[in-house]
């Protein structure tokens, strides 16, 4: 291997047969004259006669040069030179690549993958040993270690192999792993950080530990993005309180960023700006939503990061629940205007929307807690909503007072004693009573008992057996306050004292706010903090915050404490819990504040990351060298007379030099059909069937287009009677859609603007026939899909929010794509999973057809065939079988589009069974 700057050369050896190039020179110094046949002259007298041309005894001296440049082309060519902008390696001995992939480099995985790809590449060709070393712990628990040393395509595997992990970093551990004295000899170090000390650390001395542990092995250069791009944290707001966002975020320039919340199904429930000021290192952002809305949010997000950090997970904790009030007023006329919900309302108002009204009517609408205060019987009719509502999970939470003591139906947790029990007064030898430590069985277990809170009166409950099983609070005395049982799937709860301030102070204390949170949380299904219990896992958050499935580590979190729990490989951040009550773990908030890494040794060098990537200069000095030895060949044949320049052939030189000049600027030219005329193109698709892309402007991905529609092209070739022609790119700018039925459109980061007339050009052709297959290509990252995260997905909505869309349903079970040509249950192409998207098409419009489908699957890769007929690409998990299955759901789709929904008309299945009979 050879280095000069960001030049290398594979095979440098090559290089010394430059030596050679005087000998060429004076090799091709004589030009030998062309052989001709000269007739002998009659007359004698022409001897002496001169010529007036002469074949010259030299070669001309730009000709010698035009060949002294070929062959330094080719010699330059077979020492195989590379442009590699993004060179670092500086030393010699062991590449030691030392990886910070928690939660905060999820933001730039990307560019820190380009960078590792760069630094392989020039190990691999100084033929340098690799090790690497990632610093967040393992998600099986296993200690850290130093992997390697290993080739540079050995590890180039395990670098595709990682992915940014949803917890914390551990740079002290990393340092310890570095002990164990597995490096030996010269060591090349280049740390990419994810940039931040504080916030991806537990421990804040963690960067400079593992900094002065690598200074220790050799010469560490730092690679870190710039401070305005570091990842940014995002902290759910307090459970049960108002949605008060917090952001934080390395002090830095003025920024913008957008805050999204949604629903469990990806809608977009509210959208609001993050504006950070010069310095400014904390947002608190407050978002108020109607109850239909807050009751639905699942998700909070910051657009673009892509970081389990910046993802706040939302359970039903942080929801608005209903709570109904039913007054005596409501009930009785005839009664005083004082209400006994006077201090019922207000505690519940900061978490729950709460209702004014009679039983009838509050039971008419969706309804979670219902509270009676002081309302002794029940009217018939009353009774059975209530036993109703209660028995299908609704919580009835009953307050004491002078009614129900002495008038109290069965609709009570436990069996009561007539009257009520006086505690303090004048008349009393007894003083008022203070409540006793929650039970740890109950829902107010973990609650803080102050010590000012005094019970004046209460009414008794008979002692029975169960007594204890029922009692959730009780005074110092053993004599239960609230007591509580299981109604079917709801609840009985009773105060037994009044909700106002008649019989205690318990109204006017903050623990009457928890407590009825407490109960408004059971109605929720929510479990009581304070069982011995664990929450099983239900889903995670990945490094990039896409939510899926718990990891096959994941284990369930302890109940007691889960408030405090940081997410860690055994507890990664996701829903815990049940289905019907689940509970948020959420990253945002376990952070520390976040700082920029600094106290960096003195001799590190810091610089970014460089995402240029190599660039083999073989093919353009092969094609150069070629396009000279055809102008070296042209004017040979002209100078000895066996060329003459007519019109036909120098057009036709012309044209095949800038030809080949184009292959050297640009290469191949995916679709050269499109270099003809409008009309051609027109012509040319009116009377075949294209299959038709998008062109993005990103050369590879319209390339692996093309390839793609080509090989399924020729796939269903082989295994239907369609027969279409090559595809072809268009641009919805400048070019007519309407003469392709479908549109095979990738998602892509360059994706420019669409003008309103390409929009309104979609609409039309999308309005009239036409089907426009959307890819994302980006299932990994969560695709198009509830919570999904990908940029492709991103860019998807920005393109779909200027379109006129129709409503979207999943693709179910007896759609006409999964049965159009092959039975099928799954669309995968180079990726599996997710959900694909149709139109809920109604009635005939377009005869059954979506008009457009969408998916993130990346089915041209899938599809791509090379000359060779060897697929381009890989398709993973499932290999071969997988690819199989895409070609199929290719074939149905174009099957689908072009038929349309006769497979779902039955009018002709009586005969065909018929026939199938005979």
């Amino acid at each position: 291997m050879l280095t000069l700057g960001s030049l290398a050369f594979a095979t440098p050896w090559m290089l010394t047969a430059l030596a050679a190039v005087p000998v060429l020179w004076w090799l091709m110094r004589v030009t030998p004259p062309a052989p001709f046949r000269m007739r002998f002259p009659a007359i004698r007298l022409l001897f002496g006669l001169q010529s007036d041309e002469e074949t010259p005894a030299k070669t001309p001296w730009w000709l010698m040069a035009l060949r002294i440049a070929v062959a330094v082309l080719i010699i330059l060519a077979l020492a195989h030179p590379i442009l590699n902008p993004g060179a670092r390696l500086k030393g010699e001995g062991t590449v030691l690549l030392v990886i910070d992939d928690g939660w905060a480099a999820a933001a730039g995985w990307d560019q820190r993958e380009d960078t590792l790809m760069n630094l392989l590449g020039h190990a691999e060709r100084a033929t340098r040993p690799v090790a690497i070393l990632s610093t967040a712990p393992r998600s099986d628990g296993a200690p850290m270690t130093v992997q390697g040393l290993m080739p540079a395509p050995e590890a180039r595997e395990i670098i595709q192999g990682l992915a940014p992990k949803p917890w914390p970093v551990d740079r002290q551990g990393a340092a310890e792993a570095l002990a164990d004295g597995a490096l030996e000899g010269p060591v090349e170090i280049f740390w990419l950080t994810d940039g931040l000390g504080a916030g991806a650390d537990g421990n804040s001395d963690g960067a400079q530990t593992l900094s002065a542990a690598l200074e220790d092995l050799g010469p560490v250069e730092i690679i870190a993005a710039p401070i305005s791009e570091l990842a940014l944290a995002l902290s759910a707001p307090v459970a049960g309180a108002e949605l008060q966002f917090v952001v934080r975020r390395v002090a830095a320039d003025a920024a913008t960023y957008w805050l999204r919340i949604t629903s469990e199904r990806g809608q977009i429930l509210a959208r609001e700006q993050v504006v950070f000021g010069p310095g400014d290192e904390v947002v608190e952002l407050a978002i108020d939503l109607p109850p239909e809305l807050r009751n639905r949010i699942a998700r909070a997000e910051i657009e673009l990061q892509n970081s389990a950090g910046g993802v706040a997970l939302l359970d039903e904790r942080w929801r608005r629940r209903p709570v109904g009030l039913v007054t005596i007023a409501a009930l009785e006329g005839d009664q005083p205007l004082l209400s006994p919900t006077f201090y019922l309302e207000r505690a519940l108002n900061p978490f729950a929307e709460v209702r004014n009204g009679d039983i009838a009517t509050l039971l008419g609408r969706e309804l979670s807690v219902l509270a009676l205060a002081d309302v002794g019987k029940i009217a018939a009719p009353d009774r059975a909503l209530l036993d109703t509502w209660i028995e299908d999970g609704g919580v009835l939470v009953r307050f004491a007072g002078p009614k129900l003591a002495q008038d109290v139906d069965d609709l009570v947790p436990v069996q009561l004693r007539p009257g009520q029990r006086a505690l303090g007064g004048a008349m009393a030898w007894t003083e008022p009573a203070r409540l006793a430590p929650f039970p740890e069985a109950g829902p107010f277990a973990g609650l803080v008992v102050p010590g000012d809170v005094l019970i004046n009166a209460q009414v008794l409950a008979e002692p029975t057996v169960d007594i204890g099983e029922h009692t959730w609070a009780r005074l110092e005395d053993g004599t239960p306050l609230v007591t509580g049982a299981r109604r079917g799937d709801g609840w009985l709860v009773l105060f037994h004292t009044t909700a106002n301030t008649d019989w205690s102070n318990l109204p006017l204390s903050g623990l009457f706010v928890e407590m009825l949170q407490a109960l408004v949380r059971l109605s929720q299904g929510v479990p009581t903090q304070g069982d011995a219990y664990s929450l099983p896992p239900l889903s995670s958050l990945d490094g990039f915050g896409r939510l899926g499935a718990p990891t096959a580590t994941a284990r369930p979190a302890p109940g007691d404490g889960f408030a405090d729990l940081i997410p860690n490989p055994r507890n990664p951040p996701g829903f815990y819990g049940l289905p019907e009550a689940r509970q948020a773990l959420n990253l945002g908030g376990a952070i520390p504040v976040l700082a920029a890494v600094e106290g960096m040794p003195g001799g590190t060098e810091f610089s970014a990351f460089n995402n240029a990537e190599e660039t083999d200069l073989l093919p353009g000095l092969l094609t150069a060298a070629l396009i000279l030895v055809l102008v070296e060949l042209l004017a040979s044949l002209a100078m000895r007379g066996l060329l003459r320049a007519t019109p036909a052939t120098t057009a036709t030189t012309g044209l095949v030099v800038m030809v080949l000049v184009a292959v050297v600027a640009f290469g191949p030219v995916p679709a050269l059909a499109q270099a003809v005329d409008d009309d051609a193109i027109a012509l040319d698709a009116a009377l075949r069937t294209h299959l038709a892309y998008v062109q993005t402007g990103d050369r590879d991905v319209d390339d692996m287009s093309y390839r793609g529609l080509l090989g399924l092209t020729r796939v269903m070739a082989a295994r239907t009677s369609v027969e279409a022609a090559d595809p072809i790119g268009v641009n919805p700018e400048t070019d007519e859609l309407a003469f392709f039925p479908i549109l095979y459109w990738p998602m892509t980061a360059s994706q420019p603007e669409m003008s309103p007339q390409a929009l309104a050009k979609l609409d039309a052709y999308m309005r009239f026939g036409g089907t426009i297959l959307f890819d994302t290509r980006d299932q990994p990252s969560g695709g198009f899909s509830v919570g999904g995260v990908g940029q492709g997905t991103q860019i998807l909505r920005r393109i779909l929010g200027r379109l006129d869309v129709p409503p979207l349903v999943p693709v179910g079970d007896g759609h006409i794509l999964t049965k159009a040509f092959y039975l099928l249950d799954d669309f995968p192409g180079r990726w599996t999973g997710g959900q694909v998207w149709v139109e809920n098409v109604t009635g005939g419009a377009n005869d059954g057809v979506s008009s457009l489908i969408i998916g993130a699957h990346d089915w041209a890769a899938a599809w791509a065939l090379g000359d060779d007929g060897w697929p381009l690409a890989v398709v993973e998990p499932g290999g071969d079988r997988q690819r199989e299955m895409a070609f199929r759901f290719g074939i149905n789709l174009v099957m689908y589009m072009m038929t349309g929904n006769y497979k779902a008309d039955q009018v002709h299945l009586p005969t065909i069974m018929e026939r199938l009979g005979e």
